[in-house]
Parts: C-alpha cells; sequence; structure tokens
C-alpha cells in the first residue's frame, strides 16, 4: 500500500527520541521522513528501519533503532547545537557527527531481580522500574552478552527471594571485569561459586559491593585497559568511556584541540583517558575528586615515565583559580553530566589561549559555554559523539580560543 500523501510529515525528533510533526505533535516511534495520519498511524518514510531488537521498544537502553544512520547523525547534532543556539552561541565550525557500531559497548551497569524463584537481568523498561530480562543485545560487545545466561544461572543460587543485585561489567584488556553490588561473599560456598564461575568465564576480575565496601573476590588476570599506549588497573566499578570506538573519536578530537601546547591541565581527568595521549607530547596535570582513578593514573603514568603529574581536589568546591590555570598553554575539562560552574566560571576568568570542553550533557555543557563566552571565548569547533548507539545520550568536545 502506498503512505498516503495526507497527513503531518515528521520533520525532527525530540530531546528524548520522538517524532516530532510539522504542526508541533510529538508522536512516538516516529522518525523524520514518516507521515503521521490524523487518527495517529504512522506511515513510515525511507529512514524508518525495522528495529535491531525484540526488546525495543520496552528496553531503557535504546530509544531510537528504528532511525537511520542519517538521522542517528542529524540528531546527534541537533542536540549538541540546539542548547547553544538558545543562548546565541554559534560555533565556527561543526564537524561530522561520529557514531560507534552495533555491538561494540564494552562497559555496562545491568540489574538483576529475583522474583517467584526466577532471576531476571537485564536493562530497566524505558521510564519504568520494571526489568527487561534480556534474550539478546545489538548493543553490548558479544564478550559481556555472553556473560548475562550463566551469570543468570549463578545469581539463582546465590539471590535470595525478592532481592536486587546490581551487576557492573566493564571489558578489559585481560577479559571481562564484573563487580555485583548488594551481593554477600561472607560465607565460603557462595566464594567458592563466584571463583569458580570466574575461572570458567575467564573473568579478569570479580568483586562484590557490600556493607563494607568493594571487596575484590578473586582476579585471575590484570583488570587494565590501554590509555594513550599505557596500562592502566582499572579499579572496581571505576568510569570508563562505553566504548572503545567512542574513545578514540573523543581522543582524536581532543588532541586536534589542544594542538602543539606544551603544558595542559586536564581537569576531571579520571583514569587518564585524555591525560596519557596527551602526555606523549606535553607535561600533564591531571586533577580529579576521585582517589582510586587518580591513584591508578599516577601508578601508570610512573610506570611508562611519562610527564603526568596527579593532583586529587575536588573541582567542584575547589576549582582552579585563574592564577593557577594562567601557566598553561591549554586547558581541558570532562566533568560529569552536571557540568562544571565552578570550573567554567575560573576558565572564563584566566588568560589560558586555548580551553577544551568534553561532556556527556549538552545542556549542562550550554551553560558552561555561556559562561566561557562572557569571558571573551570564542567556541571555534565543536565535534559530537554518539558512542551510546540508537541512545539519546549524546556526548562532545568543543575547542574555545581567546578572542
Amino acid at each position: 500500500m502506498n503512505r498516503p500523501a495526507e497527513g503531518a510529515e515528521v520533520v525532527r525528533l525530540a530531546a528524548r527520541g520522538d517524532g516530532v510533526t510539522a504542526d508541533g505533535r510529538f508522536v512516538v516511534g516516529a522518525v523524520p521522513g514518516d507521515r503521521v495520519t490524523a487518527d495517529g498511524a504512522i506511515w513510515p518514510g525511507p529512514d524508518h528501519l525495522a528495529p535491531a531488537c525484540q526488546h525495543f521498544g520496552l528496553c531503557g537502553g535504546c530509544q531510537l533503532q528504528h532511525a537511520s544512520d542519517a538521522i542517528l547523525a542529524r540528531f546527534a547534532t541537533a542536540r549538541c547545537l540546539e542548547p547553544l543556539a538558545r543562548l546565541g552561541i554559534r560555533p565556527g565550525d561543526v564537524r561530522p557527527a561520529h557514531l560507534s557500531p552495533p555491538f561494540s559497548r564494552r562497559r555496562a551497569s545491568l540489574r538483576a531481580a529475583r522474583r517467584g524463584g526466577r532471576v531476571e537481568l537485564g536493562f530497566n523498561e524505558e521510564g519504568a522500574h520494571r526489568l527487561i530480562d534480556l534474550a539478546e543485545c545489538p548493543v553490548l560487545s558479544p564478550e559481556l552478552f555472553r556473560l548475562v545466561a550463566p551469570l543468570r544461572q549463578l545469581l539463582a543460587m546465590l539471590m535470595p527471594e525478592r532481592s536486587v543485585v546490581g551487576v557492573t561489567m566493564a571489558l578489559t584488556d585481560g577479559g571481562p571485569d564484573l563487580l555485583l553490588s548488594n551481593l554477600s561473599a561472607e560465607r565460603l560456598p557462595v566464594v567458592e561459586a563466584l571463583t569458580a564461575f570466574a575461572a570458567a568465564q575467564r573473568l579478569a576480575r570479580l568483586s562484590v559491593e557490600g556493607p563494607l565496601g568493594v571487596e575484590t573476590v578473586v582476579a585471575p588476570a590484570v583488570p587494565a585497559v590501554t590509555l594513550g599506549g599505557v596500562a592502566v588497573t582499572l579499579p572496581p566499578g571505576a568510569f570508563l568511556q562505553a566504548t572503545a570506538d567512542g574513545e578514540a573519536a573523543l581522543v582524536a578530537a581532543v588532541m586536534e584541540s589542544v594542538g602543539d601546547a606544551r603544558r595542559v591541565a586536564d581537569l576531571f581527568a579520571g583514569l587518564g583517558t585524555f591525560a596519557l595521549p596527551l602526555s606523549r607530547q606535553a607535561r600533564v596535570l591531571a586533577v580529579d575528586g576521585a582517589g582510586p582513578a587518580l591513584q591508578a593514573l599516577e601508578r601508570a603514568a610512573r610506570s611508562a615515565r611519562r610527564p603526568v603529574e596527579t593532583q586529587h581536589r575536588d573541582l567542584f568546591r575547589r576549582p582552579l583559580t585563574p592564577d593557577e590555570l594562567g601557566r598553561f598553554d591549554a586547558v581541558l575539562f570532562d566533568p560529569p553530566r552536571a557540568g562544571a560552574i565552578a570550573q567554567s566560571t575560573a576558565l572564563a576568568q584566566s588568560r589560558v589561549p586555548v580551553v577544551v570542553a568534553v561532556s556527556c550533557n549538552p545542556a549542562t555543557f550550554a551553560r558552561d559555554a555561556e559562561r566561557l563566552a562572557a569571558g571573551d571565548y570564542a567556541l571555534e569547533t565543536l565535534w559530537p559523539v554518539a558512542q551510546f548507539r540508537w541512545s539519546t545520550h549524546v556526548e562532545l568536545v568543543a575547542r574555545f580560543v581567546r578572542r
């Protein structure tokens, strides 16, 4: 049957992934190019695809599996530009959006729940607390997804009825790293079961988090990740970029932004995702309030003899001052989703020639960009990065230069 000529055309995607028609209606499940009739029926356009997963529409992990790559790229770019446009900020140059491929997620947080003697393991339903028990996942790397079924069996032996366990998994150079939260490993049979599971699944490490904190049960291999050519041992549950592909795109944009700077400050440095690549050409001060991650970076940099100095500091309460910032040729900041109000304000008052922002939240980035613009910084180049495949979550890198 041919598509009807009548009906409103979907012209864009809203921030949460709904299609928006030319007459202003929000339509769940529609993408640009579709037509929506008066009774709400969606007639698919050329960019409306069949979803890649049986759980799509329920699972909260993906919102845009029905959109083509062209639509995903347009969406990622618009998500970065729209908050800036509302503040009157326009980048001089916007690079093409980078999309990470399917089956590339190397870090994920799942949830396991035992109800009626059965364990369900997966992501939450979109906008609800109901758990989607994963039968497939075209987002997770195969090395991580293969753990889902055996982990479900393991937890069925260890979890009491009506309990919930958090599952944080990361793929390291030494194999999968698994952290189970709200699970006690005090009894010998539990320790033996976890140890046997780690051996059978070839884990690099298995840890549990309970009332006394995080405890490593077994670590058959070193759970290290390579950052900038340096092996960094991952603390249990530490932040790691979701995909190696997305990390590479972010690092490339940061390196281009920093250019030939010889003295660089990396604020909210974490494990050294950017500090270690930068240390190949510059002396780097890496600052963060997360002690375990910063200690891992310090040990790795020292072992590799990289020129990285670390400083443990809460940048929300004690941002680097304009005077402290003045000795650097470039400053990079990569805050959590809340942004960096205090630090961006101090940067705006500094004389740093180049400021590079990495953000996982376009809205709070726009707020920080507004402060930099008020301090006479121009947003020269912006790189949208969509490493969370089929998600509305978008990241970016932005290069600011003092006018």
